[in-house]
Protein backbone atom coordinates (compact mmCIF):
# COMPACT_ATOMS: atom_id res chain seq x y z
CA UNK A 1 0.00 0.00 0.00
CA UNK A 2 0.89 4.11 0.03
CA UNK A 3 3.25 4.94 2.33
CA UNK A 4 0.78 6.99 4.54
CA UNK A 5 0.13 7.43 8.00
CA UNK A 6 -2.94 4.90 9.14
CA UNK A 7 -2.94 7.51 12.04
CA UNK A 8 -4.94 9.78 10.34
CA UNK A 9 -6.24 8.39 7.45
CA UNK A 10 -9.28 6.30 7.20
CA UNK A 11 -7.56 3.46 4.64
CA UNK A 12 -7.29 -0.18 5.53
CA UNK A 13 -6.45 -2.34 2.44
CA UNK A 14 -9.67 -3.67 2.15
CA UNK A 15 -11.68 -0.40 2.91
CA UNK A 16 -10.98 3.22 2.43
CA UNK A 17 -12.61 6.68 2.70
CA UNK A 18 -14.31 7.67 -0.67
CA UNK A 19 -12.48 10.79 -0.53
CA UNK A 20 -9.25 9.10 -0.81
CA UNK A 21 -10.11 7.19 -4.23
CA UNK A 22 -7.54 7.95 -6.70
CA UNK A 23 -4.90 8.78 -3.84
CA UNK A 24 -4.96 5.48 -1.73
CA UNK A 25 -5.24 2.15 -3.29
CA UNK A 26 -8.15 -0.01 -1.45
CA UNK A 27 -11.00 -2.73 -2.41
CA UNK A 28 -13.63 -0.74 -1.94
CA UNK A 29 -14.56 3.16 -0.67
CA UNK A 30 -17.08 4.08 1.34
CA UNK A 31 -18.94 6.89 2.41
CA UNK A 32 -18.58 7.44 6.23
CA UNK A 33 -21.54 8.20 8.61
CA UNK A 34 -21.38 10.87 11.43
CA UNK A 35 -21.66 9.42 15.51
CA UNK A 36 -20.99 10.81 18.31
CA UNK A 37 -20.01 8.67 21.99
CA UNK A 38 -22.16 8.61 24.23
CA UNK A 39 -20.46 6.45 27.19
CA UNK A 40 -18.15 8.62 29.59
CA UNK A 41 -14.91 8.13 27.28
CA UNK A 42 -14.05 5.41 24.72
CA UNK A 43 -10.77 3.22 23.72
CA UNK A 44 -9.78 3.80 20.15
CA UNK A 45 -7.04 1.06 19.33
CA UNK A 46 -5.43 0.54 16.53
CA UNK A 47 -6.69 -3.39 16.19
CA UNK A 48 -10.10 -4.73 16.73
CA UNK A 49 -8.55 -6.26 19.63
CA UNK A 50 -10.00 -5.43 23.34
CA UNK A 51 -5.73 -6.50 24.34
CA UNK A 52 -4.17 -4.12 22.12
CA UNK A 53 -2.78 -0.98 23.27
CA UNK A 54 -4.92 2.16 23.67
CA UNK A 55 -4.04 4.71 21.01
CA UNK A 56 -6.29 7.28 22.18
CA UNK A 57 -9.34 7.68 23.80
CA UNK A 58 -12.47 9.22 22.46
CA UNK A 59 -14.69 11.40 24.76
CA UNK A 60 -18.02 11.70 25.64
CA UNK A 61 -20.14 13.88 22.91
CA UNK A 62 -17.45 13.36 20.10
CA UNK A 63 -18.17 13.33 16.69
CA UNK A 64 -16.40 10.60 14.94
CA UNK A 65 -16.80 9.30 11.63
CA UNK A 66 -17.97 5.57 11.12
CA UNK A 67 -16.62 3.81 7.81
CA UNK A 68 -17.22 -0.15 9.09
CA UNK A 69 -18.81 -2.14 11.81
CA UNK A 70 -17.93 -5.18 12.31
CA UNK A 71 -18.80 -8.18 15.40
CA UNK A 72 -18.86 -5.04 17.56
CA UNK A 73 -15.98 -3.10 16.84
CA UNK A 74 -16.78 0.13 14.43
CA UNK A 75 -13.79 1.75 12.66
CA UNK A 76 -13.40 5.35 11.84
CA UNK A 77 -11.67 8.88 12.30
CA UNK A 78 -12.52 11.34 14.97
CA UNK A 79 -13.10 14.70 13.77
CA UNK A 80 -11.33 16.71 16.07
CA UNK A 81 -7.95 16.00 15.56
CA UNK A 82 -8.08 13.14 12.57
CA UNK A 83 -7.33 10.06 14.82
CA UNK A 84 -8.67 6.98 12.86
CA UNK A 85 -8.92 3.56 14.77
CA UNK A 86 -11.19 0.93 16.09
CA UNK A 87 -13.46 1.56 19.38
CA UNK A 88 -16.64 -0.38 20.62
CA UNK A 89 -19.73 0.13 18.36
CA UNK A 90 -21.97 -0.02 21.06
CA UNK A 91 -20.84 3.42 22.76
CA UNK A 92 -21.38 5.29 19.66
CA UNK A 93 -25.29 6.60 18.41
CA UNK A 94 -26.54 8.43 15.40
CA UNK A 95 -28.71 10.66 17.58
CA UNK A 96 -28.79 14.40 16.32
CA UNK A 97 -26.90 16.30 18.92
CA UNK A 98 -25.30 19.81 18.52
CA UNK A 99 -22.72 20.61 21.55
CA UNK A 100 -23.38 23.30 23.24
CA UNK A 101 -21.30 23.23 26.06
CA UNK A 102 -18.20 21.33 27.41
CA UNK A 103 -16.50 20.08 30.58
CA UNK A 104 -14.05 22.45 31.95
CA UNK A 105 -13.43 20.78 34.63
CA UNK A 106 -11.19 17.42 35.74
CA UNK A 107 -14.25 15.42 35.74
CA UNK A 108 -18.42 15.95 36.56
CA UNK A 109 -21.31 14.05 37.74
CA UNK A 110 -23.91 13.76 36.11
CA UNK A 111 -27.52 13.35 37.85
CA UNK A 112 -31.08 11.94 37.19
CA UNK A 113 -32.80 15.29 38.79
CA UNK A 114 -31.45 18.48 39.65
CA UNK A 115 -30.44 17.57 43.23
CA UNK A 116 -26.85 17.19 44.71
CA UNK A 117 -27.46 14.58 46.76
CA UNK A 118 -28.82 12.55 44.49
CA UNK A 119 -27.17 9.22 43.52
CA UNK A 120 -24.78 9.89 40.30
CA UNK A 121 -25.65 8.27 37.13
CA UNK A 122 -22.22 8.37 35.88
CA UNK A 123 -19.49 11.09 35.41
CA UNK A 124 -17.66 13.29 32.29
CA UNK A 125 -14.74 13.91 31.86
CA UNK A 126 -12.50 17.74 30.82
CA UNK A 127 -13.56 17.87 27.06
CA UNK A 128 -17.06 16.05 27.29
CA UNK A 129 -19.31 17.51 25.18
CA UNK A 130 -22.66 18.04 25.81
CA UNK A 131 -26.06 19.71 24.39
CA UNK A 132 -28.09 21.79 26.68
CA UNK A 133 -31.55 21.54 26.78
CA UNK A 134 -32.73 24.11 29.84
CA UNK A 135 -31.45 25.34 32.68
CA UNK A 136 -32.48 24.26 35.81
CA UNK A 137 -31.76 25.86 39.07
CA UNK A 138 -27.88 25.38 39.74
CA UNK A 139 -27.85 22.66 37.08
CA UNK A 140 -28.01 22.41 32.99
CA UNK A 141 -30.12 19.47 32.03
CA UNK A 142 -28.64 17.73 28.56
CA UNK A 143 -30.22 15.75 25.80
CA UNK A 144 -30.15 12.69 28.12
CA UNK A 145 -32.48 14.13 30.74
CA UNK A 146 -29.86 14.20 33.02
CA UNK A 147 -28.67 17.10 35.02
CA UNK A 148 -24.85 18.32 35.36
CA UNK A 149 -23.76 21.11 37.73
CA UNK A 150 -23.97 24.22 35.55
CA UNK A 151 -20.79 25.80 36.71
CA UNK A 152 -18.79 23.23 35.43
CA UNK A 153 -19.48 23.79 31.96
CA UNK A 154 -18.33 26.32 29.38
CA UNK A 155 -19.85 27.32 26.11
CA UNK A 156 -18.69 25.44 22.93
CA UNK A 157 -16.78 29.55 21.99
CA UNK A 158 -16.24 30.47 25.37
CA UNK A 159 -12.13 29.42 25.56
CA UNK A 160 -10.45 29.33 29.23
CA UNK A 161 -6.60 30.86 27.70
CA UNK A 162 -4.53 29.74 30.55
CA UNK A 163 -3.74 26.44 29.25
CA UNK A 164 -1.19 26.39 31.78
CA UNK A 165 -3.54 26.54 34.40
CA UNK A 166 -5.90 23.84 32.64
CA UNK A 167 -3.13 21.30 32.64
CA UNK A 168 -2.09 22.08 36.20
CA UNK A 169 -5.90 21.20 37.37
CA UNK A 170 -4.67 17.08 36.90
CA UNK A 171 -1.63 17.59 38.97
CA UNK A 172 -1.61 14.29 40.89
CA UNK A 173 -3.66 12.34 37.95
CA UNK A 174 -2.34 8.92 37.26
CA UNK A 175 -0.60 8.13 33.58
CA UNK A 176 -1.94 6.23 31.43
CA UNK A 177 -0.63 5.56 27.77
CA UNK A 178 -3.18 6.71 25.19
CA UNK A 179 -4.99 8.29 28.41
CA UNK A 180 -7.11 11.40 28.03
CA UNK A 181 -8.76 11.78 31.37
CA UNK A 182 -8.27 12.46 34.91
CA UNK A 183 -8.37 8.58 35.65
CA UNK A 184 -5.43 8.52 33.60
CA UNK A 185 -3.41 10.25 30.93
CA UNK A 186 -0.27 10.78 29.25
CA UNK A 187 1.78 12.86 28.34
CA UNK A 188 0.24 14.38 24.72
CA UNK A 189 -2.97 13.58 26.07
CA UNK A 190 -2.71 16.34 28.84
CA UNK A 191 -1.09 19.00 26.58
CA UNK A 192 -3.86 18.34 23.88
CA UNK A 193 -6.84 18.48 26.39
CA UNK A 194 -5.26 21.45 27.66
CA UNK A 195 -4.70 23.20 24.92
CA UNK A 196 -8.09 22.15 23.10
CA UNK A 197 -9.62 24.52 26.43
CA UNK A 198 -7.68 27.18 25.10
CA UNK A 199 -9.39 27.36 21.80
CA UNK A 200 -6.12 25.90 20.19
CA UNK A 201 -6.16 22.80 17.77
CA UNK A 202 -4.11 20.51 18.90
CA UNK A 203 -2.79 16.60 17.08
CA UNK A 204 -2.77 14.07 19.88
CA UNK A 205 0.57 12.51 19.42
CA UNK A 206 3.95 14.08 20.41
CA UNK A 207 5.77 13.63 16.84
CA UNK A 208 2.74 15.25 14.95
CA UNK A 209 2.89 18.24 18.21
CA UNK A 210 6.44 19.10 17.23
CA UNK A 211 5.94 19.06 13.29
CA UNK A 212 2.55 21.23 13.58
CA UNK A 213 2.53 23.60 16.76
CA UNK A 214 4.27 26.67 17.66
CA UNK A 215 7.62 28.31 16.79
CA UNK A 216 10.30 27.16 17.40
CA UNK A 217 12.52 28.89 20.29
CA UNK A 218 15.94 28.50 20.85
CA UNK A 219 16.84 26.65 23.67
CA UNK A 220 17.69 28.57 26.49
CA UNK A 221 16.51 31.35 25.01
CA UNK A 222 14.18 33.61 27.18
CA UNK A 223 12.03 30.31 28.15
CA UNK A 224 8.58 31.46 29.48
CA UNK A 225 5.46 30.03 30.91
CA UNK A 226 3.40 27.62 28.21
CA UNK A 227 6.42 26.91 25.83
CA UNK A 228 6.10 23.57 24.78
CA UNK A 229 9.61 21.33 25.52
CA UNK A 230 9.79 18.00 23.05
CA UNK A 231 11.71 14.58 23.56
CA UNK A 232 11.64 11.73 21.06
CA UNK A 233 8.61 10.65 22.45
CA UNK A 234 7.68 13.04 25.32
CA UNK A 235 6.60 16.31 25.51
CA UNK A 236 6.00 18.77 28.72
CA UNK A 237 4.50 22.44 29.60
CA UNK A 238 6.91 25.11 31.28
CA UNK A 239 5.00 26.75 34.21
CA UNK A 240 7.96 29.24 33.85
CA UNK A 241 11.54 28.91 33.07
CA UNK A 242 12.57 27.01 35.77
CA UNK A 243 9.54 24.52 36.25
CA UNK A 244 8.17 21.79 33.85
CA UNK A 245 4.39 20.07 34.40
CA UNK A 246 4.01 16.65 32.44
CA UNK A 247 2.47 13.63 32.39
CA UNK A 248 5.13 10.33 32.82
CA UNK A 249 5.80 7.14 33.28
CA UNK A 250 8.89 7.56 35.94
CA UNK A 251 6.24 8.84 38.28
CA UNK A 252 3.46 7.70 36.75
CA UNK A 253 1.47 10.32 37.23
CA UNK A 254 1.08 14.81 36.54
CA UNK A 255 3.58 16.29 38.11
CA UNK A 256 5.26 19.74 38.88
CA UNK A 257 9.47 19.60 38.57
CA UNK A 258 12.15 21.61 38.26
CA UNK A 259 13.05 21.81 34.89
CA UNK A 260 16.65 21.41 35.27
CA UNK A 261 15.89 18.35 37.09
CA UNK A 262 13.93 16.25 34.38
CA UNK A 263 16.02 17.61 32.02
CA UNK A 264 18.65 15.92 33.28
CA UNK A 265 16.69 12.77 34.63
CA UNK A 266 15.12 12.49 31.05
CA UNK A 267 18.64 13.23 29.24
CA UNK A 268 19.90 10.22 31.52
CA UNK A 269 17.09 7.47 31.56
CA UNK A 270 15.12 7.77 29.12
CA UNK A 271 14.47 10.14 26.11
CA UNK A 272 17.61 11.11 25.37
CA UNK A 273 18.23 15.36 24.74
CA UNK A 274 15.80 17.72 24.03
CA UNK A 275 15.01 17.53 20.38
CA UNK A 276 12.77 20.74 20.56
CA UNK A 277 11.11 24.01 22.08
CA UNK A 278 8.00 25.26 20.62
CA UNK A 279 5.81 28.88 21.53
CA UNK A 280 1.83 29.10 20.80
Amino acid sequence: MSDYDRRRTPAREDLAAIHLKGFVPAKHYVEGRSMRVIDEAIALRARPASDCSLDTQVLHGEEVIIYDIDEGWAWGQLVSDGYVGYMAADSLHTMPVNPTHYVHVPRTFLYATPDMKSPPICALPMGAKVEMRMLRGDFVQVTSGLFIWASHLSLREEMRPDFVATAESFIGMPYLWGGKTCLGLDCSGLVQIALQTAGIAAPRDTDMMQAELGETVPDGAGLRRGDLVFWKGHVGLLQDAHRLLHANGHHMQVVSEPFADARQRIGDKSFGEIVAIKRL
